[in-house]
């Protein structure tokens, strides 16, 4: 399947966006038979095809909608909010695409959180029904959830004792780590497949209030309308995101500034970003007016869009190359500019500066090995050097013959503007435990003066410096000894390394996504013949080996 993120309001299958000036109503009302398989979507259970709609909601709400100041996410069917992520789906899915599915959901509700962290943008869950595994960790993702009390709705996980895996979109993190639930009770929660309704469910925290069907769009109402008031967006007009424009010949794709070349026989793919190719706006005024041209929007959403097709599409791709070209100069002026507009309170340059965070900290989860490379003509400046540490290697080529040297020019942005999913930059995430050697770097940033091939391995800003003779077989090298390796053991290796220090409620979802969840799948409780995934909906009962491991 070639599946495309791409969608618009006007395509929605499952999702409908009503405005109503600070107040918007995201409503959920999936159609059965508009999955991307074989499948019937039941009581609003959601399938991938779902959550791109989802997903690209949330950003147009940011982006064209600064008015909005309350988002309200309820459901359109009788009795239930959202069943969650549909069971035959993930029945029929491969293992690689169960967990890549998840990751993205992760990501999803990852974003409603950063929208309110960051943008001022609140949302409420009106679960106007039961909210049921991942239904009812869409409702977690949001600031506020009002339960319908029917003597009916509860929320449930009932994923343990049914299905025999994991609230695979973060749900056991968050209620330990966001909603502060007494660990027994998330235990007593996460073991009751019928979950918990009513008062019961306001006791045990998992819900903010619940009201009966008589006042349930009135407590609704009044509770958006407090939340909004915790809000800082400015109104006016907002920015249109228009469709991405790209050329696709085969495996490979060419949109304005980023290129995607892929050769599943090797299993290896490029990508090639490009920095400006002219002068961009320098005031929050032209900005917007460039709106979703601009390049730091617009190469970052193509940037996106690559790395999801990458992971949905070419599963057995495992080593990607990165490449950047452009002139320095016009990236610098850019990024400057950007970041000054973010300063003085821009709505837009902010969601710009967040968006290409979101874009990098969905990089920093990718399980495919990523491999930076750094030659004459390169352009890791800025915002693009995040991709040199974003890497699990770089090499740099010091080519004596080239007219101008390869080079690295590090800028403010890397200073902590755009934070990992641990709340530290690329560079102290690099460095941990060494403060000296991210304050040498950085003081290159205060000069803007370019690191080339003399310093750069001596500062760690690169993995290896080699010459023209050595630098392309090393090159070569690493990528057949990396293909030629375990997938498993390397996902495992690399998302490790990829996050020392503290933990957070976001590396904990991830870091148990990649690990436990990953593991369960392939276990036979769950996906073997007599597994738990596997029967569901079936009248035979699984068979479960019993030994602990």
């Amino acid at each position: 399947m070639d599946l495309s993120f791409e969608t618009s309001p006007d395509k929605y299958k499952h999702w409908s966006l009503q405005f109503d000036g600070p107040i918007a109503r995201l409503l959920m009302n999936v159609q059965e038979d508009g999955g991307l398989g074989d499948y019937v979507l039941k009581l609003n259970s959601y399938d991938l095809s779902v959550d791109i709609e989802l997903a690209d909601a949330i950003q147009r709400i940011r982006f064209e909608h600064p008015e909005v100041k309350t988002v309200i996410v309820s459901g359109l069917k009788d009795r239930i909010f959202c069943a969650g992520a549909n069971i035959f789906m993930l029945g029929q899915s491969s293992h690689a695409f169960k967990v890549n599915f998840c990751k993205y959901t992760n990501e999803t509700r990852l974003y409603i959180e950063d929208a309110s962290e960051n943008s001022g943008l609140k949302f409420l869950c009106a679960a106007n029904g039961t909210a049921s595994g991942g239904g009812y960790e869409l409702a977690l993702a949001c600031d506020d959830i009002v339960l319908i009390d029917d003597a009916n709705s509860a929320v449930s996980f009932p994923e343990v004792p049914l299905l025999g895996v994991l609230p695979g979109t973060g749900g056991l993190t968050r209620i330990t780590d966001k909603r502060k639930v007494r660990r027994d009770l998330c235990d007593v929660f996460s073991t009751v497949a019928e979950g918990i309704k009513g008062k019961r469910a306001v006791e045990y925290k998992l819900v903010d209030a619940v009201a009966p069907k008589s006042k349930f769009d009135q407590v609704v109402q009044e509770r958006a309308e407090a939340l909004a008031k915790q809000s800082d967006r400015p109104g006016g007009e907002g920015v249109k995101l228009e469709p991405l424009a790209f050329t696709k010949d085969g495996t490979n794709i060419d949109y304005g500034y980023v290129s995607l070349s892929v050769d599943d026989k090797a299993r290896t793919a490029e990508l090639l970003i490009k920095a400006p190719t002219g002068t961009e706006p320098k005031t929050a005024d032209s900005m917007r007016k460039k709106g979703s041209a601009l390049w730091a929007l617009q190469c970052f959403r193509e940037l996106d869009d690559a790395i999801l097709r990458l992971r949905m599409n070419h599963l057995h791709v495992g080593f990607i190359t990165i490449k950047t070209e452009g002139v320095p100069l016009h990236l610098l002026e850019a990024e400057a500019a950007l970041l000054a507009a973010v300063d003085e309170g821009d709505w837009f340059a902010r969601e710009v500066l967040h968006f290409q965070k979101r874009v990098l900290k969905r990089i920093d989860v990718t399980s495919r090995t990523l491999c930076a490379l750094v030659e004459p003509g390169s352009c890791y400046v800025g915002v693009l050097a995040e991709l040199l540490w974003a890497a699990d290697r770089a090499y740099m080529l010091d080519d004596m013959d080239a007219d101008e040297p390869a080079q690295i020019i590090v800028t403010p942005i890397s200073g902590g503007r755009l934070p990992m999913g641990n709340g530290l930059s690329r560079l102290q995430t690099r460095f941990y435990g060494d403060d000296e050697s991210v304050k040498k770097v950085l003081a290159y940033a205060a000069e803007q003066k370019p690191i080339g091939p003399d310093d750069a391995e001596k500062l760690g800003v690169v993995t290896f410096v080699r010459d023209d003779i050595d630098y392309p077989d090393e090159v070569r090298l690493f990528m057949e000894e990396r293909t030629s390796q375990s997938a498993d053991a390397l996902t495992g290796m690399e998302q490790n390394l990829r996050w020392p220090g503290p933990e957070t409620m976001e590396t904990r979802i991830f870091g148990r996504l990649s690990a436990w969840q990953n593991w369960i799948f392939t276990r036979p409780n769950a996906t073997g013949e007599k597994g738990a995934l596997t029967l569901y909906g079936s009248p035979e009962r699984p068979e479960f080996d019993t030994r602990r491991c």
